[in-house]
Parts: structure tokens; C-alpha cells; sequence
């Protein structure tokens, strides 16, 4: 069991909202040495659609080990192009495990409220997290290694190393397709990883791709 109580803040944009019905899943991103996606229903989940709905999701939880749970503490922001904020939602502390892998507000913000809101037809979601308990029960030591593309890293690395990768494809896109959302979430992460030692590793990571 560890502690770990650092905020993360994590933003992702949806284009042409007005016209999205099915599920929206935002990419990947790590909080707390865990794995992390938010989930938007555009036209709400369990209720009429007159809602949106946002859940904030465990990811992969098919490769974590038995009797896995994670306490965090999070809440979303609304925000339109121009950073407008048009809603927010009270912070909530929960308890994530092999039951309840997603947690959230089925009555984010009704509609009518992003009426005349969005620019462009753009949302931007942002999820504020802190992981205050993380949890990992099962057989194995947790000394074994495991190989990720060439690198020999621990089983609790392995989410670190899903980051890395991640931040890689980003910043091998052409400069001018990346948005100011993109390039603030590759700050943040890019920090994280230097803060828990991964320095060496994403020079190291960036030459070899």
C-alpha cells in the first residue's frame, strides 16, 4: 500500500460536441502511479437527455492485481474555447475497486446551459484528482521485471512507462497540429515522470524512437 497525494489536473477537448450521442472516453493519463480516463455521455447516462453526464474511470483494470482498490478525491470543470468556465462539479471522494470501476455525476450540467456557450462547438473537460490510497493485493512480489518495448522495468513502473510512451506519440506529431490542451497535459506529464525518477529513462526512451 502506498500514499500518494499529489493533484493531478487533466484537460481533454471535444470537437463538434452538439452532434456526438455516443459514449466520448478521453485518452489515458496517470495520476498517482495510476492510471486514469474520464468518460463523457453527451447525452447524459441513466437519465433523459437533457444532462451531461462525466465519470472519472480506472484504466486497464484487467492488468492490476487482485483486491486492487484506489481512494481519490476528484471533480470536473466545464470550460468552452476561449476558457470560459461553464460549470463545475462538488468534489467527490471514492473508493474505486473491482466493483466500481467508474465514478461520477450522471447530472453534470444540464444542457440548456451549454446553449449558446460553446465556441466553435468546442467542450473542454478537465478533471482535478488526487489519489490519497492505492491498494494492490495478490501472489506476486512485485519484484519481478517486466519488458516494455526493450525496457526491463517493475510491475509498479509499468504505468509510468504507459505515460512515457504516450507523451512520445504526442510530441512526434507535427508541432502546429498540437493544441494548447495537448502541450499543457505533456508539461504536466512530463513533469511527473521527472519527479518520480524517470528522467534518464525519457532521454533515454526519445533517442531510441
Amino acid at each position: 500500500m502506498e500514499n500518494q497525494k499529489q493533484q493531478t489536473s487533466f484537460s481533454f477537448e471535444i470537437d463538434n460536441f452538439w452532434e456526438k450521442v455516443d459514449v466520448i472516453r478521453s485518452p489515458i493519463f496517470l495520476s498517482g502511479g495510476c492510471e486514469w480516463f474520464v468518460v463523457v455521455f453527451p447525452k447524459g447516462r441513466n437519465v433523459t437527455d437533457h444532462y451531461l453526464s462525466v465519470y472519472l474511470g480506472v484504466a486497464n483494470p484487467q492488468t492490476l492485481r487482485l483486491g486492487w482498490k484506489r481512494r481519490a478525491s476528484f471533480f470536473f470543470i466545464l470550460f468552452n474555447q476561449s476558457g470560459k468556465e461553464l460549470g463545475r462539479s462538488p468534489e467527490l471522494c471514492s473508493l474505486f475497486c473491482a466493483y466500481t470501476k467508474n465514478i461520477g455525476r450522471s447530472k453534470e450540467l444540464p444542457l440548456k446551459k451549454l446553449k449558446g456557450s460553446l465556441e466553435n462547438n468546442k467542450l473542454i473537460v478537465k478533471v482535478e484528482i488526487k489519489v490519497h490510497e492505492v491498494v494492490d493485493e495478490g501472489g506476486v512480489t512485485g519484484k519481478e521485471m517486466v519488458d516494455i518495448m526493450g525496457f526491463r522495468v517493475l510491475p509498479s513502473q509499468t504505468a509510468y512507462m504507459n505515460l512515457l510512451i504516450g507523451l512520445v506519440k504526442t510530441l512526434n506529431k507535427p508541432p502546429h497540429s498540437l493544441t494548447d490542451t495537448e502541450l499543457s497535459n505533456a508539461r504536466t506529464e512530463l513533469m511527473d515522470l521527472t519527479r518520480v525518477g524517470f528522467k534518464d529513462m525519457v532521454i533515454m526512451f526519445v533517442m531510441k524512437n
